[in-house]
């Protein structure tokens, strides 16, 4: 028994590893749904349940590879910390990370700030969490894969460019395509809104893993659109300061870590209830002494 109990500490021990190194809440939850998997697994074996539980075997087995698919340069990285013995660094946000965001923020807002200056409409789609199906789009635009910065963003909405009309996707620090177009939001308040405005709350409504920067080209004011509702109107320094709240690995990092305490607490209980029934299944299970075996 005591081995059992190590070798599940270990297994956690690992995941907990992982998750420091993700540092994402949608990795949270399907790791969340594989230690599911794995505890139905578990309890289907411990009852004796013997076609249930090597059916549960395959599906953990499966989730653990698709997961682990997904995982390739998070692996990755965790191989080339521990190969360098920064052991201690799992458990540390990454200032190269803090520093990459930072730097790609303060690109954007100044990006914005001068469209908005100059009163350039532009309209920009931001990735929060999965990436957005292209299916998603009514035009997928052209694609670009370029590093994101402030003069690229700013050439890209000059109406002398055939892709001014269109949203620009970024993803992490990469511009993926221009020219993008959108769906329309069909909200009675979004018809008295410019046709960017529109779409940013169009997408929104229909993707929830991504926020809309719009710069208007009649007034110059800056919004911001998620979940279908439209944020406005922004200054540069409040754009820059949503933008960071949203996008900070450490912020990411910080919600994790509660998640991942509460998690183990919830597991903890739950295992130690389990082993307790166990044992007194067990004890019930053992044959009472006879008057002759007591003399």
């Amino acid at each position: 028994m005591f081995v059992h109990i190590v070798d599940v500490l270990l297994v956690f021990a690992l995941v907990y590893m992982v998750l420091l190194v993700v540092r994402d809440r949608r990795t949270m939850w399907m790791v969340q749904g594989l230690m599911v998997l794995l505890g139905i697994s578990l309890l289907s074996q411990a009852m004796g349940l013997t076609v249930f539980s090597i059916v549960m075997e395959k599906l953990v087995l499966g989730a653990s590879v698709a997961l682990a698919m997904m995982l390739i340069p998070e692996f990755r990285r965790l191989l080339e910390q521990l190969g360098r013995g920064e052991i201690v660094q799992l458990f540390l946000a990454s200032e190269s990370h803090l520093s990459t965001a930072n730097n790609v923020i303060d690109e954007l807002v100044e990006a914005v700030k001068g469209l908005s200056q100059n009163r350039t409409g532009a309209l920009m789609i931001l990735e929060t969490d999965a990436p957005i199906e292209e299916s998603d789009f009514s035009v997928p635009g052209v694609k670009l894969n370029a590093d994101l910065s402030r003069e690229l963003l700013q050439t890209i909405f000059q109406t002398t460019t055939l892709l001014h009309d269109g949203a620009v996707l970024i993803r992490g620090s990469r511009v993926l395509a221009a020219g993008v177009i959108l769906p329309i939001s069909e909200k009675d308040a979004s018809r008295q809104l410019g046709t960017r405005h529109r779409a940013a709350m169009g997408i929104t409504e229909r993707v929830e893993n991504c926020i809309c920067v719009v710069v208007s080209e009649e007034t110059g004011s800056i919004s911001v659109a998620e979940r279908g509702m439209l944020n406005r109107p922004l200054t540069s320094s409040k754009l820059r300061e949503l933008l960071l709240d949203k996008f900070s690995p450490k912020a990411d990092g910080d919600t994790v870590a509660p998640q991942l305490r509460s998690l183990g607490r919830r597991l903890s209980v739950k295992g130690i209830n389990f082993l307790n029934a166990f044992k007194r299944r067990a004890r019930r299970k053992l044959p009472r002494p006879t008057p002759q075996e007591k003399k």
